[in-house]
């Protein structure tokens, strides 16, 4: 799963993203297949950091194709809704691309996973749109795209693109500690709460304090951007 922190208030001390620069503007191309144009987009996110633009987001959902395309309109526009409302609570608003807490870097190496074993020099930190975290998610992920994650981790920061289909790879294929990953859990209508589940339930589903601030502020992005969309919730099961 990705680290399990506090991503959204960046002033807790408790989760941290950092920052990162990037001047260079993209062109978007064509999108009609994906349920949320890129007026809408710019709605939901009015400054985001140019490392994260639609283009290179479209770019990423063509390798998976049953991203949000599976249903009626109404449910496809949910579940596009879903994913960037975690994606909003993650980055703020699209605004960071790496976790900043640097006393966490070392500390996402699980020593004891064979198949993915942690590259010496390399560290496994929150990066990108879900903040993908620890090494065995960096190798499966890489696995898939055909790029060594697991030893160029940076490439998330670096390439908007792999950024994007690592937070894609994650929603389409992971559960955490949810029992259906976040597209299964919005395709069969099974409510918002279950991808805060699968994301990060273990800090913040059935928690007090920050942890429950944290869940509310995904389901009020949420909330804003199926309003945006004019689409209802779908299941009243918003929180986990």
């Amino acid at each position: 799963m990705p680290s399990q922190r506090y991503g959204r208030f960046a002033g807790s001390g408790l989760a941290v993203l950092l920052l990162v620069s990037c001047s260079t503007q993209h062109s978007s191309p064509p999108s009609a297949a994906f349920v949320i144009s890129e007026t809408q987009f710019r709605q939901m996110f009015p400054r985001p950091n140019p490392f994260y633009a639609y283009a290179d987001m479209i770019t990423a959902i063509k390798s998976f194709p049953e991203f949000a395309g599976a249903g009626d309109d109404t449910l496809r526009k949910q579940e596009a809704a879903a994913f960037l409302a975690n994606v909003a609570h993650e980055t703020l608003d699209l605004q960071y691309i790496s976790e900043i807490n640097q006393a966490n870097w070392p500390n996402y190496c699980d020593q004891s996973n064979k198949q993915f074993p942690c590259a010496p020099g390399r560290q496994y930190y929150g990066r990108g749109p879900i903040q993908i975290s620890w090494n065995f998610n960096y190798g499966a992920a890489g696995k898939v795209f055909g790029v060594d994650l697991l030893g160029d981790p940076d490439l998330v920061a670096r390439d908007a693109a792999v950024a994007w289909k690592t937070a894609l790879w994650y929603w389409m294929t992971q559960r955490g500690s949810a029992g259906t990953t976040p597209h299964e859990t919005m395709g069969r209508s099974a409510g918002f709460g279950e991808t805060i589940r699968a994301i990060n339930g273990q800090i913040e589903c059935g928690a007090t304090g920050l942890g429950h601030e944290q869940m509310n502020d995904r389901v009020a992005y949420y909330q804003r951007f199926t309003r945006l969309l004019e689409v209802p919730v779908g299941s009243d099961k918003l929180t986990c």
